[in-house]
């Protein structure tokens, strides 16, 4: 948990052309943390979005 007592769980990945990876943002549901990375992957850039439960990081 956070300081405001929110539990967020879900995390949006990015991963640009160089293969660098980032955290995005944090989501308590997986469907919200999913339509921030179907829009931002809408944008038709070269980083990759994914959505990963916090501790089950893709490899």
């Amino acid at each position: 948990m956070n300081d405001s007592g929110a539990v967020l769980p879900w995390l949006v990945i990015r991963q640009d052309d160089s293969g660098n990876r980032y955290r995005v943002g944090r989501y308590a549901t997986k469907i919200e943390a999913q339509k921030i990375a179907d829009s931002l992957d809408g944008r038709g850039h070269k980083q990759l979005y994914w959505v990963e439960r916090v501790g089950q990081s893709v490899q």
